[in-house]
């Protein structure tokens, strides 16, 4: 495997990043929510998979945004 250096992610694939969180987050509530009010065991158990599925993707783009973070470029105000 080649030693490759991270490159800083462009204002496009920051605001990409973003709003998959945003829909992750989004995804995780509704599934919560309906699991919650469900009185079917199945599909009770099924959404519990998918919020927990959605926390780990919304995890990785966290992990994604935080490792990119020291190449972010500095503000000036």
């Amino acid at each position: 495997m080649q030693n490759q250096t991270m490159q800083a992610l462009s204002p496009k694939e920051l605001n990409y990043i973003a709003d998959s969180i945003t829909n992750e987050e989004l995804l995780i509530k509704q599934c919560a929510a309906t699991a919650s009010i469900t009185h079917n065991p199945q599909i009770q158990q099924a959404l519990n998979h998918y919020v927990r599925s959605h926390e780990q993707h919304l995890n990785t783009l966290v992990n994604a945004l935080q490792q990119h973070q020291s190449l972010a470029p500095a503000q000036v105000q």
